[in-house]
């Protein structure tokens, strides 16, 4: 009679094992509180199982790591790992933290580049808060193949960068990411700008260049559309731009205060005292609203003006040269007084 019972009853203590088992892995695993603070967790490319791991512990965060290794195991991550930058929150579960991570649930890093002049600067400021180096950014950026893929060269291709905040992956290629960058250029040439550019005559690229010149001309919202007709103005007569941005592009100096005769005769397209027309390029990346202001550039009868002697950022304008003098030797009056000669 007692075996016959045993019969029955040692499957159901078997059963009443493995559930208890169960029970214990499934709160653990699925209900208990893991992570002990909130934390970012960066996982660079090629990092294998051991490498997370490692991570985690350096630092600290989990309250066991041993029921971590156990949840991946059970949920096959320890082969499926991907690069990325995690945010670990505070009582986060063993199962929701490796199920996060399992499926490359990242979050993306806020990038934000302006005040840039040069490809050797955008790639520095692109790389400051991503896993890519400065030096594989630059060389896409440089690449001849890339920058005719999408129809710019170099001295054209930061055209297609717009200056802006965007969020992007922490472990983003270069390529990738001059796609993305292809992508907002071309939504930010809209039908209402294309329209405004096929009315004043322009190229994309041309609109962007002058608008350069006039971002470093000023930074007074107000004034750049002003400034930008000036320009369109000296364009539409055939009259040497002038413009002192495009002769420190050429001599390489962004930090000159005052343009020299030994600065005009430099020999380079983007001296436009030297040249007509617009230089190959853009001499710095134009803010949007630089852009905008020449695609609304104000109809006047400005072809001169010169930086108001007060230093407050504006300028004076003029329509003939006598006047425009008259303001530029007021201007040079104050820097003399300062002592400011170069």
């Amino acid at each position: 009679m007692k075996t016959k019972h045993l019969k029955y009853i040692i499957p159901l203590g078997i059963g009443a094992i493995i559930l208890v088992l169960f029970s214990l892995c499934y709160y653990n695993f699925t209900v208990r509180n893991a992570v002990k603070q909130n934390t970012l967790l960066y996982i660079p490319t090629g990092s294998n199982y051991e490498d997370v791991i490692d991570s985690l512990k350096s630092k600290d965060i989990l309250h066991s790591i041993s029921f971590f290794e156990r949840a991946a195991t059970l949920l096959s991550y320890d082969d499926r790992i991907k690069s990325g930058r995690y945010e670990i929150k505070e009582g986060a579960t063993y199962r929701g933290v490796i199920e996060m991570l399992r499926r490359g649930g990242q979050i993306p890093v806020r990038l934000t580049f302006n005040n840039i002049r040069t490809l050797d600067q955008l790639a520095g400021k692109i790389t400051a808060n991503i896993e890519l180096d400065s030096i594989s950014m630059l060389n896409a950026l440089k690449s001849d193949t890339i920058q005719s893929m999408y129809h710019f060269d170099s001295t054209t291709f930061i055209s297609m960068f717009l200056p802006n905040t965007y969020e992007v992956y922490w472990n983003t290629t270069a390529e990738s990411l001059i796609e993305r960058m292809n992508r907002e250029y071309n939504k930010f040439w809209n039908d209402e700008r294309v329209a405004k550019l096929d009315s004043i005559g322009m190229t994309k690229i041309e609109a962007i260049t002058l608008a350069s010149i006039v971002y470093e001309e000023t930074k007074m919202g107000d004034e750049l559309s002003t400034v930008a007709g000036v320009y369109v103005n000296r364009l539409n007569i055939g009259m040497p731009l002038q413009a002192d941005p495009t002769v420190k592009f050429a001599v390489g100096d962004f930090t000159l205060k005052r343009i020299l005769n030994i600065h005009l005769s430099v020999e380079s397209p983007y001296n436009t005292y030297k040249y007509r027309g617009l230089p190959p390029g853009p001499v710095c990346m134009p803010s949007i609203k630089a852009i905008d202001g020449v695609l609304d550039y104000k109809r006047h009868k400005y072809l001169y003006f010169c930086a108001a002697p007060d230093f407050s950022g504006y300028h004076k304008f003029a329509s003939n040269l006598s006047e425009h003098n008259r303001n530029a030797r007021e201007y040079h009056r104050k820097l003399n007084s300062l002592k400011i000669y170069k």
